[in-house]
């Protein structure tokens, strides 16, 4: 079933604070969100090819990513746990964890050949650029985890992004939010954390949206409407994002909103 825009924009207006008023504001953006997406349905590739770009972006994603973690030519205890708390972020079930493992321990051997790994996604993912940016997220989230991409692993990770299609001002754009999501971008008091003054959760949020503070407000409503449609999950689905995924666009979509939030409630908008 799939939660549509008009329903998703008009809860996130009403409890913005706006009340009503917001309420209507969200089911406009989510009218704009429900035609986007109609519009794509009506050029839905078949189940199945949707269900093998799916198969071969998970095969993908966790081959690359033990490739990666043996970069410097071991993989530590730390990598490992960073490979299995984004599976365990993902929510995979116990049959999938297991397909995830075997393909983590594929791309670690000597004898992967990376460069058909990316070929074959590529061509996979053609024209779909948002699932190519899911990807390499899930990349970048497991090698800061694993090592915090230093050594070899920064360099490797350029290429891998470059051969996608993704540009270095992406990538840098990419490693900053999860950066931010990893520890820093957070609106509750108390806990472990580091604490995080109001100009630096304002600066976070910016960078989220991918403004600047100079920006219009105007340029900032488009960003975050752009940043949404380009995270929503029925999107990403439709496109081949494999179900055991979706949660990571979920979580994104979240950040999203929590960064529009506290950016609307300074300026006012």
């Amino acid at each position: 079933m799939r939660y549509t825009g008009k329903v998703v924009g008009g809860l996130i207006g009403l409890f913005s604070g706006l009340g009503p008023l917001g309420a209507v504001a969200g089911v406009l953006l989510g009218h704009q969100v429900d035609e986007h997406l109609d519009r794509q349905d009506a050029q839905l590739p078949p189940p199945e090819e949707l269900a093998a770009i799916g198969e071969r972006f998970f095969r993908a994603t966790f081959r690359v990513m033990g490739y990666v973690a043996k970069a410097d030519g071991r993989v530590s205890e730390h990598e490992i746990s960073a490979a299995r708390a984004v599976m365990a972020e993902l929510r995979l079930d116990s049959a999938r964890v297991q397909q995830a493992i075997d393909c983590f321990t594929a791309g670690k051997q000597s004898g992967f050949d990376l460069a058909t790994e990316l070929t074959d996604l590529g061509r996979a993912c053609g024209g779909r650029p948002d699932l190519v940016r899911v990807f390499v997220e899930i990349q970048v989230r497991a090698a800061l985890s694993g090592n915090n991409l230093d050594g070899p692993v920064r360099p490797l990770m350029n290429r891998i992004a470059s051969r996608l299609g993704v540009s270095p001002f992406e990538l840098a754009q990419i490693e900053a939010v999860l950066r931010i999501r990893g520890g820093t971008f957070r609106y509750a008091a108390g806990g472990a954390e580091p604490r995080v003054t109001e100009a630096q959760k304002l600066d976070q949020a910016y960078k989220v949206l991918e403004v600047a503070p100079q920006d219009s407000d105007q340029d900032v409503i488009k960003s975050y409407r752009r940043q949404l449609s380009r995270h929503h999950p029925d999107k990403l689905k439709a496109n081949g994002l494999p179900e055991s995924m979706v949660e990571h666009a979920k979580q994104r979509t979240q950040q999203i909103i929590e960064a529009y939030e506290l950016i609307r409630e300074r300026r006012g908008i």
